[in-house]
Formats: structure tokens, C-alpha cells, sequence
């Protein structure tokens, strides 16, 4: 007997099960992924309000940084919710941040110079942690696209009340098979 139900319902008796969820790995990049993503976006903003006088174009970069704050705090809140959908975003906005990092980096080491205004940190410590925050982004490319992999979404309905006992060819405790 074939039973039609609309995507995302569940027919009566049955529940959904996310298996990959529970596996130790994929709780795991979940954690560290998390924890990245929080990481760049504490960093970012501090790099943006501590040197937020001394970005060109009266602080242009400084409100691109407290932004991409403001987007990994939030891409650190979806993967919390295992939004898997968000890892390759967050990789690519990962690799545009590394690039301006990247090129960056250097002019806060050139401010170290007599002449030059001091934002609230010292000019080569902003400088040292852009080079963190770049470095922070490849690994962070490099655990999201794992984290991509691991089919976070993969979903499969199970009898309710099976619990870790049910799984692929599984029968309920007394043999009998299950329900149809």
C-alpha cells in the first residue's frame, strides 16, 4: 500500500529521523564550526572597532567588517540549528574575507611609524590579528566543506517509539516485522 503525504508531513505512527545528526563526527564539526564562525565574527568585530578611525574612506572598512561580524555571528547561530545549506556560503564569504586579509594585513605593520595615528589597539597588533583572522578562515573553508559532506539533511522516517534500535533492516524486539 503506497500512502501520499505532502513534503515535510510524516504519516501517522512514524517520525522523522536525521541519522547523520547523531553521529560523533557530525556533532563535532558541528562544535568546531560553531566555534569558527564565532571566532571570526569576535575577531572581525574587534579588528573593525579597534582600527574603525583608521580604515580608508572614513572607516568604509570598518562597516564591511563589523557586517561580516554581524553575518557569521548569524551563520554561527543557523549551523547551531544544523542549517547545512549555509556551509558553502559560509566558505565562499570565508575566501573573500582571507583575500582582504590578506592584502591588508601588511599596511597595519606600516603604520608602526612616527606620524602616524593610533587606533584603540596598537596599529601591529590589529596587524596580527588580521593575519589570525585569515588564518582562521582556511581552516574554516576546509571544516565547512566537511561539514557539507556529512548529509546533515538526510532524513528517514522511522516507527515511533524505535528509538537507536531501528536502523537499516532492523525489526522490532520480538522479530515480527515492521508495520507496513
Amino acid at each position: 500500500m503506497i500512502v501520499c503525504v505532502a513534503v515535510g508531513e510524516v504519516r501517522p505512527g512514524y517520525e522523522l529521523w536525521r541519522p547523520n545528526r547523531e553521529k560523533a563526527g557530525s556533532v563535532t564539526t558541528r562544535f568546531v564550526l560553531v566555534f569558527l564562525l564565532a571566532a571570526t565574527a569576535a575577531l572581525a568585530a574587534l579588528v573593525a572597532i579597534a582600527g574603525f578611525s583608521l580604515m580608508t574612506g572614513g572607516g568604509g572598512m570598518g562597516v564591511i567588517s563589523l557586517i561580516y561580524a554581524a553575518l557569521y555571528a548569524f551563520f554561527a547561530f543557523l549551523v547551531f540549528r544544523w542549517s547545512r545549506g549555509i556551509l558553502p556560503v559560509a566558505a565562499a564569504l570565508s575566501m573573500i574575507l582571507a583575500i582582504l586579509c590578506a592584502v591588508g594585513a601588511n599596511s597595519w605593520f606600516a603604520r608602526d611609524k612616527a606620524g602616524f595615528d593610533e587606533g584603540l589597539l596598537p596599529s601591529p597588533l590589529i596587524g596580527t590579528l588580521v593575519i589570525i583572522l585569515a588564518l582562521l578562515q582556511l581552516v574554516l573553508i576546509a571544516v565547512a566543506l566537511y561539514g557539507f559532506n556529512q548529509n546533515w539533511h538526510v532524513e528517514e522516517e522511522r516507527p515511533i517509539g524505535y528509538g537507536e534500535d531501528y536502523g537499516a533492516g532492523a525489526s522490532p524486539d520480538d522479530g515480527a516485522p515492521l508495520p507496513a
